[in-house]
């Protein structure tokens, strides 16, 4: 019994694999590196013997293996915490899964100079391919200033067709579209939107899918239910109090992102109002504001982190090809997204 014990606080080595498999230690190497060349039962007998013995490859060891780390850059100018967090934990997932390293540039001004200085101090620091979340994956002195530069870059929430460059997405346009007809299925017939930034392609895009979803109905749109938002809490304030002010007050708001939406909320309670009894909101993004309000909120799941470390292992694919890396994805890859149904969502009240 001591001597199991004592096996159990040793140190299992990838010789210990072997053994246990019957095979070389070379093969359990290209294993664990999910190289080619190797047969799948080979591959199946290796990952059973790395299971049973509770196996954990050394990193430092994978390191030295590989030679140098590959450093992905990251440049960030959204004002969304809450984006910018759940971003950087799959960015940084991505990086830790595979030995490297991700390099964060924030971007404090969105001007063209702002964005040239931001990639330039990326290029000096060696970077090997380059992230670019919105609104930084549609600015074109970034895109260019690494084109010239040869680097590879893959973007999210890019939104344009006419880039060659890798980008990962959700169909905004559509997504807004199910949840428009989602509130038109509760017997919501005014329906007013709040938008986000003019300069993010995401915006324009949820406003489309809205407004198709609105037609489709044959439901009218008054002008003074479309209120531009910034994708900020504060816009969001400003926004729901020029609606809940309109001679006619619209039965529901959806609000283009989670912070707008939980802003929202904040404003219809100061005004007496009952969410979701007296007024509808919901939000896009599923964020971390999206279960900190009361009401919390129904929106659409867009997987911020998933993105992420698409973008970061499409671009290090490019940087490094022998990389264990989402190499098999297209340049131009859609993450799925759903609807969220919560407490801030119910039937339209008739008597509004």
């Amino acid at each position: 019994m001591a001597r199991t014990r004592r096996r159990n606080w040793q140190t299992v080595t990838i010789d210990d694999v072997a053994r246990h498999a019957g095979v070389s230690s070379m093969t359990v190497s290209r294993v664990m590196n999910a190289e080619n060349g190797v047969r799948e039962t080979t591959r199946e007998t290796v990952m059973k013997a790395v299971t049973a013995l509770n196996y954990q490859p050394n990193r430092s060891a994978r390191r030295l293996a590989k030679g140098a780390d590959v450093h992905i850059g990251l440049i960030y100018a959204n004002p969304s915490d809450s984006y910018l967090g759940r971003f950087l934990r799959g960015a940084l997932e991505a990086a830790q899964d595979s030995d490297n390293h991700l390099i964060v540039d924030i971007c404090e001004d969105n001007t063209s100079a702002a964005y040239v200085a931001s990639a330039m101090r990326l290029a000096k620091a060696g970077i090997a391919g380059v992230i670019l979340p919105p609104p930084t994956s549609a600015a074109e002195e970034i895109l260019t200033v690494f084109d010239e530069l040869k680097i590879p870059v893959a973007t999210v929430a890019n939104g344009k067709s006419d880039r060659k460059s890798m980008d990962i997405n959700i169909d905004d346009a559509a997504a807004a579209t199910m949840m428009t007809e989602y509130l038109i299925s509760l017997g919501h017939r005014e329906i007013a939107f709040i938008t986000g930034p003019k300069d993010q392609m995401s915006s324009s895009l949820r406003e489309q899918g809205y407004r198709k979803a609105m037609a489709a109905a044959n439901l009218a749109i008054k002008p003074e239910w479309i209120v531009q938002g910034e994708y900020t809490y504060r816009s969001g304030v400003s926004a729901s109090k020029d609606l809940l002010a309109a001679p006619s007050r619209p039965s529901a708001i959806f609000a283009s992102n989670d912070d707008m939406a939980a802003a929202a909320i904040g404003v219809a309670h100061r005004h007496g109002l009952i969410v979701p009894d007296d007024l509808t909101i919901v939000g896009f993004d599923d964020s971390p504001s999206a279960i900190s309000v009361w009401p919390e909120l129904t929106t659409i799941d867009q997987p911020v982190s998933a993105m992420a470390s698409s973008a970061f292992n499409l671009v290090l694919g490019k940087a490094e090809p022998n990389s264990k890396s989402d190499s098999a994805l297209p340049f131009d890859y859609i993450h799925p997204c759903r609807l969220i149904k919560r407490g801030s969502s119910g039937p339209a009240n008739v008597a509004n």
